[in-house]
């Protein structure tokens, strides 16, 4: 704690001023920004510090800095702290050697504050070359909801034998009685603030709802943000991005493009007809009308015609995320509706009958009805499969009976049905995940080793469906090497021979590696490579006799296979390689008689 007579000595606000020089750097000498990498480039400035010719010899120690602003918009907060902090480290005989910063960063978790974290994990490692930290005072240090947390922090720091200080505290962080009383009351009061806060924020932007101002976030497809002034005058469109600068200004919803306007009231039109999301986009998309750029999709249709700003009304509240919590769903008589606030584009008669029919479209009933039903259906239709379940008015989608049993094989299952389709495949997929995806590391390093640039990508799969992303390897940015497992089926009838299948479902142009699987899919029999399909297929079948007609190749070990992909690579490198140069001599060759033509001409 500084006192009084040392308040005046370095001239803290109030008091009688010392004349003290400080330089604005970007970074301390000794110091590093809060990620440990000299900050480089950057104007503000890690820290404010005395010149280091004023310096005392750190008699007391080595000190970092932690300071944090919440908001973009306090310009100076960070200078201002390092002011008083730079002035405490002097008074108290402390060299601040290094800085951890947040910028525009909440103080209710740690999560988003990288600063703080990286602090208190040098804390933990042992890697801090400091004794001291110095904050400005309890709120900057975070305004936990939970107060243990802040305490949980500094007792981190306690523990590793680094006194934590706030400098502009009226009292010392020594452990006494009075401190921690102090302390622990500062503590509650500053996560008091931020709750008192959001609730006034939230008031706020309620009251604004409701007199028909846009509280914020993107629009609807068919709508502008538009300015209006304190009179409600209309100043502006909004672009995406654009935020308004005067308090007196706000934002409101109207209609916008006038094809878009025209979109979304055909959308409306035709699901009253065919009632299908799927089918409206299918449509659209077939028309070569795009959503803003994008392909349209069934659930872009359903937010449309679920929003009620197609009918002028503005809805906020449906959803909250209060003090960093989880975001809930409010049940409806929280939500803040404003009516007619803008000019529709749709009527409200057609709105309700598009919500009429989602809602007697969806079917809410206990597993044990879903069960009895699905019964019912099987006796009706003999069999059962996802395409029957769908187009069943009364049962709800395959998808959910997946989300309740698992598997629809489950659901089968519980009312004693056995598919005549082939499953066991299915249970076999989550097994073979790892060994392929330690293939695909082994070949991309293989790949490397040759000279290539090779690399793993992952996207989610269309194949294994087991939440388990699907791994392909590229190559110079030019070739795909995809991975997947060749499945053992028996012949449709005794002497037939057995074939194996391979999912090559919209893949591009490529090679396949697959596990090709011995009997019953019981472990591996040798390792195949092929071409992609160049046809609309979704699968590969082959037989050992005809396999030479997919361009099928087997393997014995996966070292003869490696060693095959990288000449494969070579071949191709050499093909394109003289393509290249018949194409260089083609364009000499043209503009050689391209010149002697003028010639002659001249």
């Amino acid at each position: 704690m500084i006192s009084s007579r040392q308040k005046s000595e370095y001239g803290l606000p109030g008091l009688r001023p010392l004349k003290i020089k400080f330089r604005l750097v970007s970074q301390p000498k000794g110091a590093s920004d809060a990620c440990g990498e000299p900050a480089e480039g950057m104007m503000m400035v890690n820290a404010l510090v005395i010149r280091e010719t004023h310096l005392p010899q750190a008699p007391n120690g080595r000190a970092a800095q932690y300071v944090r602003m919440s908001t973009d918009y306090q310009r100076y907060s960070i200078q201002n702290q390092a002011a008083v902090i730079a002035a405490y480290a002097h008074a108290h005989g402390l060299a601040i050697v290094k800085t951890f910063a947040d910028h525009g960063e909440s103080g209710l978790k740690i999560k988003n504050r990288p600063g703080l974290a990286k602090l208190i994990e040098d804390v933990s490692s042992g890697r801090a070359e400091f004794d001291h930290i110095l904050v400005y005072d309890i709120s900057r240090w975070g305004r936990f909801q939970d107060v243990d947390e802040a305490a949980h922090y500094e007792f981190i720091c306690k523990q590793a034998g680094i006194k934590v200080s706030y400098c502009a505290e009226q009292f010392d962080n020594d452990g006494s009685m009075l401190s921690n009383i102090v302390k622990n009351l500062k503590r509650v009061m500053a996560a008091e603030y931020s709750r008192e806060l959001s609730v006034k924020v939230h008031t706020g932007i309620c009251r604004f709802v409701g007199l028909g101002f846009l509280p914020g976030g993107p629009v609807g497809y068919g709508l502008e943000r538009v300015l209006v002034n304190e009179r409600l005058e209309p100043k502006k469109v909004m672009q995406k991005g654009e935020r308004k600068y005067l308090h007196t200004d706000h934002i409101r919803l109207r209609p916008g493009d006038a094809h878009e306007v025209a979109i979304v009231k055909r959308i409306f039109a035709r699901f009253v007809q065919v009632k299908s999301e799927k089918a409206i986009a299918r449509e659209l998309n077939c028309e070569g009308v795009w959503c803003r750029g994008k392909a349209w999709r069934a659930p872009t249709i359903s937010r449309i015609l679920r929003n009620e700003n197609y009918i002028g009304n503005l809805v906020y509240n449906r959803q909250s995320k209060k003090l960093g919590g989880e975001r809930i769903n409010n049940p409806s008589n929280l939500w803040v509706r404003a009516e007619q606030c803008f000019e529709a584009i749709v009527s409200k008669d057609i709105f309700l009958t598009v919500q009429k029919i989602m809602k007697e479209r969806r079917v809410d009933i206990s597993e044990e009805e879903m069960l009895l039903r699905l019964k019912k259906i099987l006796k009706r239709e003999g069999r059962l499969t996802p395409t029957i379940i769908n187009a069943t008015a009364e049962l709800p989608s395959a998808r959910t009976f997946v989300d309740h049993f698992g598997t629809l094989r489950n659901a089968y299952r519980l009312i004693g049905y056995q598919s005549s389709r082939r499953c066991e495949y299915m249970d076999s997929r989550r097994a073979w995940v790892e060994p392929l995806s330690a293939l695909a590391g082994r070949i991309c390093q293989v790949v490397q080793k040759a000279g290539y640039e090779a690399a793993i990508h992952s996207v989610k799969s269309r194949w294994l469906n087991v939440g388990v992303p699907e791994q392909h390897v590229i190559v110079d940015s030019r070739w795909q090497i995809f991975f997947r497992i060749a499945y053992w089926t028996a012949g449709a009838r005794p002497g037939f021979s057995p074939f194996w299948t391979v999912s090559c479902r919209r893949l591009p142009t490529g090679w396949i590696v697959a596990i090709r699987l011995n009997e019953h899919n019981e472990a591996i029999l040798d390792y195949a490579l092929m071409p992609t399909a160049q046809n609309n297929s979704n699968m590969i079948r082959f037989r050992e006799k005809g396999r030479a007609e997919h361009g099928v190749t087997y393997f014995k070990t996966e070292v003869e296979l490696v060693r095959s992909v990288v000449r494969l690579l070579t071949n191709e490198t050499r093909v394109a390689r003289s393509e290249r140069r018949k194409l260089t001599r083609s364009v000499k060759r043209f503009r050689s008689n391209a010149e002697g033509a003028d010639a002659r001409r001249r």
